[in-house]
C-alpha cells in the first residue's frame, strides 16, 4: 500500500486503516487489532523521518488510555482466568472425587455456641452467631486431617493438572443458612479450600451425603454417624480433646483398626461369644477364607487409588499418603488371615502393627496419624489420652459390650 506523508497520520475507520500524508512511502501494516465496537476512528501520528528512513517497519495499535482495545480486554480476561485457576482450583465432580463430608462441629471448635443453643434455644443461638459472624472459629479435631487432604490435592494437581481424582471436602452442618456467613469467614480466615456446603437447618444430612457420593463422613453426632453407616457410608464420631499431638504437614497419615472397621465383625463375634482360645482356633481353621468387608474398606480403596497415582510417577517413597493397620490381633495366630484378605482385595497398607492385645495409644503416639478409626471406645479413649485424634466407628458386636465415657 502506497500513501503520501509529510506528517503522516494513520486512521482506523470501520475496520480499515488509512495512512494520509504528502509523500508516497511503502508502509507495512501488521499486528493490528480489529476495530472495537463503539469506536469510529482512532488516530495515530507518525514521525515522517522515521517512516522515510525505513525505521518504522510495523505499525501496531496500542490500547487506548481508557482500555477500550478489544485485544487488551481479552488479554486481561485471560490473565484473570489464569489467576483464578491458580488461586482457586475448580472443585472436582463428585463422581470423580474422593468426597469427605465433615461436620462443622468437628472441623471447628463450637462448644461455646453449642452451650448457647442448649441453654437458650435456637433463636438466641442464631442471634449469637450473627453477632459474632466476624469472629472465626478455632480449629477442631478434624482440622489437621482436612489440611492434610488439601496438601495431597496440591501434589496431585502438580502431577496431573487436568485430573479430577482429588479429595473434595463438603462442610455439613445442621445450622440455619444465617450461620453460613460465619462459617465462610472462618474458612477464609484459615485459608481452607472448601467450596461445597450443606446447611440443613436441623434436618438429617444423610440423603445429601448419598447425593454427594460421600466416601467418608465425620461428625460429633453419634446417631447421625450410625445412620450413615446403615446407608453404607463410612462414618465415624469425633470428640473434642484437650491434648492433640503435632502431626505432619506434608503427609496424610490414616490409621485403621481391622475387625469391624476394615473387615467385618465376624471374628470379633467369635471372641466375644467364646473367648480368646476359640477365636484363635477359628482363625487358624479359616486362614484361607477371606474376611468379609467392613464399613471402611471402600475408604481404604479410595486412598489406595490416589496412592497409585503417585506410584505411577515414581513417587512411592515420597508419597504424601500413608496408611496403617493397627490391630489387637496377634501376628502369628490370627494376623495372616487379615493380610491375605487385604492382598486378595488388591489393597495394601504401608505399615501393619499386630499388638496382640497391647494398648494402641503408645504406638499411635509414634505414628502420629491425622486420624485413627476404631470400633471400640476403649481404644479410642486410650489413643485420645496420648494426643491422637481418634474417631469411633459404632459398628459391629463391640457396641453391645462397650460404654462411652
Amino acid at each position: 500500500m502506497l500513501q503520501t506523508a509529510a506528517a503522516l497520520s494513520v486512521y482506523l475507520v470501520g475496520g480499515f486503516f488509512f495512512v494520509l500524508g504528502e509523500h508516497s512511502v511503502p508502509i507495512h501494516l501488521s499486528g493490528l487489532s480489529a476495530q472495537p465496537e463503539g469506536l469510529s476512528m482512532v488516530k495515530m501520528s507518525l514521525d515522517p523521518v522515521q517512516v522515510m528512513s525505513g525505521q518504522v517497519q510495523d505499525i501496531k495499535v496500542s490500547p487506548s488510555s481508557n482500555g477500550e482495545s478489544r485485544g487488551s480486554w481479552e488479554e486481561k480476561e485471560f490473565d484473570q482466568k489464569q489467576l483464578d485457576q491458580t488461586t482457586k482450583p475448580k472443585p472436582p465432580k463428585p463422581e470423580n472425587a474422593v468426597t469427605i463430608a465433615v461436620s462443622s462441629r468437628v472441623l471447628f471448635r463450637t462448644e461455646r455456641e453449642q452451650k448457647v443453643y442448649e441453654q437458650k434455644g435456637v433463636e438466641e443461638y442464631l442471634r449469637y452467631q450473627v453477632e459474632h459472624e466476624n469472629e472465626p472459629f478455632a480449629p477442631g479435631p478434624a482440622f489437621p486431617f482436612v489440611k492434610a487432604l488439601e496438601t495431597v490435592n496440591i501434589r496431585l494437581r502438580e502431577l496431573y493438572p487436568q485430573s479430577e481424582e482429588l479429595f473434595d471436602i463438603v462442610l455439613v452442618t445442621y445450622n440455619h443458612a444465617h450461620v453460613g456467613i460465619r462459617l465462610i469467614n472462618t474458612i477464609n480466615h484459615h485459608n481452607l479450600f472448601i467450596e461445597r456446603f450443606c446447611m440443613t437447618g436441623g434436618s438429617s444430612p444423610i440423603g445429601y451425603l448419598k447425593a454427594w457420593q460421600t466416601n467418608l463422613y465425620l461428625s460429633a453426632d453419634a446417631e447421625k454417624v450410625r445412620e450413615a453407616l446403615s446407608e453404607g457410608i463410612a462414618a465415624a464420631t469425633m470428640f473434642m480433646s484437650d491434648k492433640m499431638t503435632t502431626v505432619s504437614e506434608s503427609q496424610l497419615r490414616v490409621a485403621f483398626d481391622g475387625d469391624a472397621v476394615l473387615f467385618s465383625d465376624e471374628s470379633e463375634r467369635i471372641f466375644k461369644a467364646h473367648g480368646l482360645d476359640k477365636f484363635f482356633e477359628h482363625e487358624r481353621e479359616n486362614e484361607d477364607t477371606l474376611l468379609d468387608h467392613g464399613p471402611f474398606k471402600g475408604f481404604l480403596e479410595a486412598l489406595a487409588k490416589l496412592q497409585k497415582k503417585f506410584y505411577a510417577k515414581g513417587q512411592r517413597l515420597n508419597c504424601p499418603i500413608r496408611t496403617y493397620l493397627v490391630t489387637a490381633r496377634s501376628a502369628a495366630s490370627s494376623g495372616i488371615r487379615a493380610l491375605k484378605t487385604l492382598r486378595a482385595w488388591g489393597l495394601e497398607v504401608d505399615e501393619a502393627l499386630f499388638l496382640a492385645g497391647a494398648p494402641k495409644g503408645p504406638m499411635l503416639e509414634k505414628i502420629r496419624p491425622h486420624i485413627f478409626f476404631d470400633d471400640q471406645m476403649f481404644h479410642v479413649e486410650g489413643a485420645a489420652e496420648m494426643g491422637t485424634v481418634a474417631a469411633h466407628v459404632p459398628y459391629g458386636v463391640a457396641q453391645l459390650h462397650s460404654k462411652k465415657k
